[in-house]
């Protein structure tokens, strides 16, 4: 039998003294008594480094921006850190630098100048950093209030709702953040399947590094005036935000963020309850059919909306489902599952809403998000009477418990907590501000305490001259910390 070498009795004495010192300058413990010494199972850390995406808000000379940066959680002696928000483009200066965790910074822009902007944040000010942009056109093509959370450049997004139909002007706003370029592709999905594209202009669209680029979606397939649309973007290089912004002759106009990855079941939360128009749109990006049922979440339970219980997706093909003034009265979230549930087909979706009726109307979105998770931040709320509402939904059959937190403002105050219980099957909605005399924008942070899942939605209203302007913002998980593997010395290696 093959005997193993061993090391010579010097050289264990010198390995096991540099292991030794290692250990003492990192800090590692030993593994546990009968693990030979190895790594225990992996813990949850903090993010180091956190990137995030604006697009420009306005084309509008009228227009009205405010920024509103956050990062959960108490400041603190000895925590440090960096954050700031500028210009997407080279040598461009900072536009918002906040300072300490728990306190959110605020700025401001006027005209059609504003560019996209990118954003980091490092140490105590990474996990859980959030941004939101706000913007309030009061006249032209474009009026309403457009809100859209800054997002984290990705490679894979789908929008349901998007349309180039007459009277609609829907613009994609593709940033770039990094220091190589990208390059993209569109797929506009109608509800006749994939549609034919203008030669050459769908494809390998090159996003200079740390620039912005705006498509519009119209002139993806020119001629064709599709009501209901999606969009698929995917990048073949490089990573880049993505959001659009929906613009509709005499209704309004707002950002249309992207759905949450396709799945079999979906929650689309903080329908208001003044809605006088609900129209959902789906999309199935698979092979296969999906066949879904349709349940409005409302305060006292869920019931299945009279004569559309039911929607049917193809393969390949936008679905749309015109369900009207579908909260009554009673804000609410719309809840799609799966008829079998056995086989659930991942689809992708979004619901267009109009508040008001005539020339007082506005326009917004919802897309369908994943839920809060261990904790998620919205920001850029205003603590004017009934500006502000949010959408708390427990869609599964367990009771959850969350805790609700108002930071202070941009402008003084001092933060407000209150812990909610949301009925399994309900949304329940609430309004809370920060205590104190505090004035400007805050954040709203809400962390699962117990059972759940719980999805959520920021309603912001900023009425103007009888228009309910407003926009909605969904939250998800923050994914502030990661999994990092427990390291543990092994000194069995050295005999092996």
């Amino acid at each position: 039998m093959k005997q193993r070498a061993l090391l010579p009795p010097v050289a264990v004495a010198a390995a096991l003294a540099a292991v030794t010192a290692l250990a003492a300058l990192t800090g590692t413990p030993a593994g546990p008594a009968g693990t030979g010494g190895r790594a225990t199972a992996a813990a949850r850390m903090p993010v180091e480094r956190s990137l995030l995406v604006c697009p420009a808000p306005s084309a509008s000379d009228t227009a009205d921006t405010a920024y509103t940066a956050y990062t959960p959680g108490p400041p603190g002696p000895g925590r440090t850190g960096s954050a700031r928000l500028l210009g997407a483009t080279k040598d461009a200066r900072p536009v918002l630098e906040p300072k300490e965790p728990g306190r959110p910074a605020g700025a401001t822009a006027t005209g059609a100048d504003a560019p996209a902007l990118t954003g980091t944040a490092d140490g105590a000010l990474a996990p859980g950093w959030t941004t939101q942009q706000t913007t309030r056109v009061t006249a032209g093509r474009a009026r309403g209030v457009l809100g859209v959370a800054c997002t984290a450049p990705g490679t894979d997004f789908w929008f349901p709702g998007t349309s180039t139909a007459k009277g609609r002007e829907d613009y994609l706003h593709l940033t770039n953040p990094d220091a190589t370029a990208a390059v993209v592709d569109i797929t506009l999905f109608g509800p006749d399947g994939a549609a034919e594209p203008d030669e050459g202009t769908s494809e390998n669209i090159r996003i200079d590094p740390r620039s912005t680029r705006t498509v519009s979606l119209a002139s993806l397939a020119p001629g064709a005036q599709l009501a209901d649309v999606t969009a698929h973007v995917t990048t073949r290089a490089g990573r880049v935000g993505a959001s659009v912004q929906a613009a509709e002759e005499g209704v309004g106009a707002d950002w249309l963020p992207a759905s949450t990855d396709p799945a079999g079941s979906l929650v689309l939360p903080g329908i208001p309850a003044d809605a006088t128009s609900v129209r959902l749109v789906a999309f199935a990006p698979g092979d296969e059919d999906a066949d879904l049922r349709l349940r409005l979440a409302g305060p006292n339970g869920s019931l299945t909306p009279a004569g559309n219980e039911q929607l049917h997706v193809k393969a390949g093909l936008t679905a749309a489902l015109d369900l009207k003034d579908l909260t009554r009265g009673e804000p609410g979230s719309l809840l799609l599952t799966p008829v079998d549930e056995k086989n659930p087909v991942p689809v992708v979706a979004a619901v267009r809403v109009v508040r008001g009726a005539g020339t007082k109307q506005e326009l917004g979105f919802v897309p369908a998000t994943g839920p809060v998770g261990a904790r998620a931040t919205v920001s850029g709320n205003r603590a004017e009477e009934n500006a502000t509402l949010l959408s708390l939904t427990a869609p599964g059959g367990t009771d959850a418990k969350v805790k609700v937190v108002a930071s202070a403002a941009t402008e003084g105050g001092e933060a407000a907590t209150r812990e909610v219980t949301v009925k399994a099957g309900t949304t329940r909605t609430l309004s809370l501000a920060p205590a104190g005399a505090g004035r400007g924008t805050y954040a709203l942070t809400v962390e699962t305490l117990s059972g759940g899942p719980v999805h959520a939605a920021r309603t912001l209203t900023l009425p103007h001259e009888g228009v309910p302007m407003f926009t909605v913002q969904t939250l998800a998980d923050d994914r502030s910390t990661v999994s990092v593997p427990r390291a543990a010395q092994d000194l069995s290696v050295l005999t092996r």
